[in-house]
């Protein structure tokens, strides 16, 4: 699994007329690799569900989601699992196939809604729009 997590204002993803919109929190892109289970998706949640990455008062990162009132967009993005090292075209043998990555996308979005219900989701296989103003700017990679 790889997710990049990008601390933000506000973000949002549409896909035609399917909107979710949040305020301050984090966009999260979320790519399932061949291998990936369901205690990767646990570990993942919980990091990321646990991250201290907004300011205090003091302007150091002490502050988690709950302290903040912030809200999560959990976006699933195959790519993230492709590959550019050989060649000119991204090879996309390492991606979970599709009807596995729907299911364990679903179990990742349960896990990170059980420790922190502010969860919203892009839409799976579709073709989306995403919108962000990141704040900092401030963006991690999470890998496993």
């Amino acid at each position: 699994m790889k997710a990049v997590i990008q601390r933000v204002k506000r973000a949002s993803v549409r896909a035609g007329e399917l909107e979710a919109i949040i305020g301050p929190g984090m966009l999260v892109l979320v790519g399932l690799e061949a291998g990936d289970t369901e205690a990767t998706c646990t570990w993942a949640a919980s990091k990321i569900a646990g991250l201290r990455i907004f300011e205090d008062a003091e302007g150091k990162m002490n502050l988690g989601l709950p302290e903040m009132g912030g809200e999560i967009l959990a976006v699933s993005q195959f790519t993230l699992a492709g590959s550019i090292a050989k060649g000119r075209r991204p090879s996309f043998d390492g991606a979970m196939s599709p009807d596995a990555a729907r299911i364990l996308f679903q179990r990742f979005l349960e896990l990170l809604k059980a420790q922190h219900p502010a969860v919203k989701s892009g839409f799976f296989q579709e073709h989306m729009e995403v919108e962000l103003v990141n704040d900092g700017p401030v963006t991690f990679i999470l890998e496993r």
